[in-house]
């Protein structure tokens, strides 16, 4: 077996940092390098473990200098998480719905078991939809999701009921499978942070408060359904499926 890639990047920096005369050599940092980094830290150390100070010390630099790539830890988060689900392979021309469903799933799927101690982040609330349930930090997987659903002709109503059994079957399965593995879920003090509500003045911090979530037209379109979200109803429909699937094992 290899060593780990944080290793392999420590001993590299510390190589390319030694000193040659009175010149110190050291790689340029830049922000895919910086959020490459963070990836690599939080799959190895945990999401508490994420610091400027300890990112820096990976990279060979100090601290404050990764504050001109990103604007803080909350923006480091926010782009690692976009980083992960940007891995997606969401196609222009989707397939039937079911067809669909199952490739998106199992591509979740293998990037939450890749990536344990990072996939809670996933599920977390996006400033510019904070109104969003099940919460999903990528609007674009969203979007397309939406999107995809609505141009094989299902209603507004239907397509939201299905994003939102899809995505509550999917997160909170994973996030128990990743929970199984000993990872836990991110604690309070390391979540990113999830935006307010719209009646919540706190301050937003990371890149994500400068999202519109109008430059995404089917969330948009759809937000009225969306908002009426009734976790309840949810529940009991989610509930009624499985006993069904039961019901065709049960004995007798």
């Amino acid at each position: 077996m290899g060593r780990p890639r944080l290793a392999t990047m420590v001993d590299t920096t510390r190589a390319r940092t030694r000193r040659s005369g009175r010149r110190e050599v050291r790689p340029a940092l830049a922000r895919d390098t910086i959020v490459d980094a963070a990836v690599d830290l939080i799959d190895q150390r945990g999401v508490e473990a994420l610091s400027m100070r300890n990112l820096g010390a990976v990279l060979g630099y100090e601290g404050m200098s990764l504050y001109r790539h990103v604007d803080g830890r909350d923006d480091l988060l926010e782009a690692v998480v976009d980083r992960l689900t940007d891995s997606l392979d969401l196609p222009n021309e989707p397939p039937p719905w079911e067809e669909y469903l199952t490739d998106v799933a199992a591509q979740v799927r293998k990037l939450a078991l890749k990536h344990p101690r990072l996939f809670p982040l996933v599920a977390t609330r996006h400033p510019a939809a904070p109104w969003l349930h099940p919460p999903l930090r990528s609007l674009r997987v969203v979007e397309h999701l939406l999107a995809t659903l609505r141009a094989q002709g299902w209603t507004p109503e239907d397509a939201v009921h299905a994003y939102q059994a899809f995505s509550s079957f999917l997160l909170g399965y994973l996030l128990l499978e990743v929970a199984a593995q000993g990872q836990g879920t991110a604690p309070p003090e390391a979540r990113i942070d999830e935006g307010t509500s719209e009646d919540d003045a706190a301050p937003v911090t990371g890149r994500d408060r400068e999202v519109d979530v109008h430059d995404y037209p089917t969330i948009t379109e759809l937000r009225p359904v969306l908002e009426r979200a009734d976790t309840t109803t949810e529940f009991n429909a989610g509930l009624r499926a499985l006993l069904r699937r039961l019901s065709q094992l049960a004995p007798g």
